[in-house]
């Protein structure tokens, strides 16, 4: 969840590490600091709070032109969030400097190992500890001593080490945690994901577990743990910086759900072929869906609620079973996977850390692993069998919203081509086809309704609970909902199948407990509706989302939201943009940063 970035080169100046440190801003952090080396310099200066409070400290300094150095942004595990607590961490002599994205397990153990050795720590940090170990085995050669260091920790970690006598080297090393590394005229820089590097390359290279690496202003060396040297692929990136830039908006998230049509587009292109679904990736992988009768699927958050999509969407329309869990539930699961299973795994970043440990715990037991990831070159992209990417693009806002959407468009095509395979195609399906590929449009036209949107949201922003309710394909929506409500603006809310209210949750409803009611013209509209009214008679206030032209919603509230008609299994798809903008603007109402909610990152990279 930390932000790391480390740079060493020519006519660097701190106003640049500083810069492409707030480029990291939306993983999630609860403070920040910088370690430099100039001349006859070294310092580190590091403050609780957001990076605008590092740089008023700094703020006589930001010109100053520095050699190498290394920046963070913490989330805390251990220790509260402070001054002491925040990276970077030093040795005891203050030459040494390090940041650190993860969890060391056996940090307690090696700390007692320290101490009887007679170092002496200033910080609760399991952090500290790789300062003080580096310090131990230093005995000339940064390379080896963190080589040695590395060897003796357990747990997750990308490192970024500098030595005040070292001026033109950084040292570094990944396990578990995300690392990327490139370099531009005269700069070498790494960082936890590709944008800060943006500014400086296009081409990159992301660290595999294990290794460990030399970055200099003209180049990188990479090595696996035993010091010997490895080649690793270098990957092309299309974005620009700009396209990790706000563009006028007010907040990223605001930009990012305007950007659901682009998405969707994204997510399609090239990806149908003779008036069919085409993945590229599966063309000699078409065999692992062939004759199936089970996938498993693995993901968590908002790409678990997609994957719950994907199961009513295959298992409505073939004889195929679809379980799809919590990843952080499987992982410590007895897991029922035998060879040749399909593990289909989801995540935006590629680096959920309990999604990649069900992948591996699968791929023990034969599983072929199929991932659906945005980030190319991540760790689960590299460790599985074949990746379908989101083509998302950057996404800066914590809470998913554009991913969300290339997500459901990938599932729906993958299911479509699992469909194809097996003999189920038809002319629902060629429907089903012809509608996925026309709804960018129809996306833009739900967000022309966001001025409505706003107002539905400026009339029930100061509700302190809310219920979101629905049916088949209405349920993941409801539970998305909820979730995108809750994250951001910090509303108690809860989402329940709407059949299930009065077995207990109807208890709850009453004039200060809202229903959003996801009810659209489906197989199972008049049964939805049944369960609105049952609400409506706690005198319960509702809001409902349904399609354009029902009039009979009218008879329910006056508090409705209206998408156009399609195949009622894209209705997800369709209603994911109004409850995002419900939950925006209620948080914006209310003075919150909807791309930074309180104690959430973008990426969970610890379990």
């Amino acid at each position: 969840m930390c932000g790391i970035v480390g740079m060493v080169g020519e006519n660097l100046k701190l106003e640049d590490l500083i810069s492409s440190l707030q480029k990291l801003e939306y993983r999630g952090y609860d403070s920040a600091g910088i370690a430099y080396l100039q001349k006859d310099h070294f310092d580190v200066y590091k403050r609780r709070g957001k990076i605008d409070v590092l740089k008023n400290g700094l703020k006589q300094k930001l010109k100053d032109s520095f050699l190498v150095g290394i920046a963070h942004t913490r989330w805390a595990t251990h220790g509260e969030p402070n001054d002491v607590n925040a990276h970077p961490h030093m040795d005891c002599r203050k030459e040494i400097a390090v940041v650190h994205n993860g969890i060391i397990e056996n940090y307690r153990e090696l700390k007692e190992f320290l101490e009887q050795k007679g170092h002496a720590f200033s910080s609760e940090t399991d952090t500290e500890v790789i300062a003080h170990l580096i310090e131990e085995e230093f005995e000339g050669d940064l390379l080896e001593a963190v080589l040695k260091a590395v060897r003796k920790l357990k747990g997750a970690y990308a490192i970024a080490v500098v030595h005040r006598s070292i001026p033109d080297t950084i040292v570094a090393a990944r396990k578990g945690s995300p690392l990327v590394v490139g370099a531009g005229e005269g700069v070498g820089i790494l960082a936890s994901d590709v944008t800060p590097l943006l500014r400086f390359t296009k081409d990159v290279v992301f660290l595999e577990d294990g290794d460990v690496m030399v970055l200099r202003k003209d180049g990188f060396e990479i090595y696996n743990m035993d010091g010997v040297k490895q080649n690793r692929r270098v990957y092309h990136v299309d974005w620009d910086e700009k396209s990790a830039e706000k563009g006028g908006y007010k907040h990223f998230m605001y930009k990012e759900i305007m950007e659901d049509p682009q998405a969707l587009v994204n997510a399609l292109v090239g990806r149908i072929k003779n008036d069919r679904p085409f993945f590229e990736e599966l063309e000699h992988y078409e065999e692992f869906f062939k004759n199936i009768d089970r996938i498993r699927v693995v993901s968590c958050g908002t790409s678990y609620y997609a994957g719950l999509v994907f199961k009513y969407f295959v298992e409505n329309n073939t004889d195929i079973d679809v379980d799809v869990e919590v990843s952080s539930e499987f992982r410590y699961k007895r897991p029922h996977v035998k060879e040749g299973d399909v593990l289909l795994a989801i995540s935006q970043s590629g680096e959920t850390a309990d999604t990649l440990e069900s992948v591996r715990l699968a791929k023990k037991h034969g599983a072929k692993i199929v991932s659906i990831v945005n980030v190319v070159g991540s760790t689960l992209d590299r460790e599985s069998d074949v990746t379908l990417f989101m083509n998302a693009g950057p996404e800066i806002g914590v809470a998913a919203t554009k991913t969300y959407v290339a997500e459901l468009a990938v599932l729906y095509l993958l299911g479509l081509k699992i469909m194809e395979i097996n003999g189920y195609w038809n002319k629902e399906t060629d429907e089903i086809l012809d509608r996925l590929v026309r709804m960018p449009e129809l996306l833009e036209n739900v967000l022309r309704k966001d001025p409505q949107i706003r107002e539905l949201s400026e009339k029930y922003k100061d509700f302190k609970h809310f219920m979101y309710i629905g049916r088949g394909y209405g349920y993941p929506t409801a539970l998305e909902g909820a979730l995108k409500l809750k994250e951001i603006t910090y509303i108690h809310a809860t989402a329940y199948q709407a059949g299930e209210l009065k077995h207990g949750p109807i208890a709850l409803l009453d004039p200060e407990f809202p229903v959003f009611a996801v009810m659209p013209d489906d197989s199972l509209f008049f049964k939805t509706k049944s369960n609105v009214i049952e609400s409506k008679s706690r005198n319960a206030k509702v809001i409902v989302l349904g399609t354009e032209g029902n009039k009979s919603l009218e008879e329910i509230t006056s508090d409705i939201i209206h998408v156009p008609p399609t195949h009622e299994s894209l209705y997800p798809l369709m209603m994911a943009p109004v409850i995002q903008l419900f939950a925006y603007h209620i948080a914006d109402m209310k003075g919150l940063d909807p791309d930074k909610p309180r104690n959430l990152a973008k990426s969970v990279t610890v379990e």
